[in-house]
C-alpha cells in the first residue's frame, strides 16, 4: 500500500506543471474568445453576457492551473480563496450591471422587452 502511494506521488509530482500549465493557458484562450464577443456582439446585454461568462470561467481556469503548478499549500489555499471571490462576486455584479442597464431604460437590439414582434407576414 506504501508502494502505491509513492507511485502515485510521483506520478502527481510529474503531472501536475504540464496539466497546470494547459489549464493556464485553456483559461487564456477562453478570455481571448471573450474579448472578442466583447468586442463583436451588437448590444449591450450580450456584450455583458460574454464578458461574464469569460470572466468567470476563464479565471477559474486559469486560477485552478495556477493551483496545481503552486509550490507550498499556503499558496494554493490563498489561490482557492480568490477562486470563490472570483466565482461570488463576478455573477452577481455582472447581474447587478445589467439589472441598472434595464432600470435606466436600456433595450436590447431585438425591441422592447415583453413587445411581441410585428406579424407583417400574415397579414398580407
Amino acid at each position: 500500500m506504501a508502494d502505491l502511494l509513492a507511485n502515485l506521488q510521483q506520478f502527481f509530482e510529474i503531472v501536475r506543471y504540464p496539466a497546470g500549465s494547459a489549464l493556464c493557458l485553456a483559461g487564456a484562450i477562453l478570455c481571448v474568445i471573450g474579448t472578442i464577443g466583447v468586442m463583436r456582439f451588437p448590444d449591450f446585454y450580450t456584450r455583458m453576457h460574454a464578458a461574464s461568462i469569460t470572466d468567470t470561467s476563464g479565471a477559474s481556469v486559469i486560477l485552478i492551473g495556477m493551483a496545481l503548478m503552486a509550490p507550498d499549500w499556503l499558496v494554493v489555499v490563498k489561490l482557492v480563496v480568490v477562486f470563490w471571490l472570483v466565482f461570488l462576486t463576478s455573477p452577481t455584479a455582472s447581474h447587478a450591471v445589467a439589472s441598472a442597464a434595464h432600470t435606466a431604460g436600456l433595450q436590447p437590439l431585438i425591441g422592447r422587452v415583453g413587445q411581441k414582434p410585428d406579424d407583417d407576414e400574415g397579414a398580407a
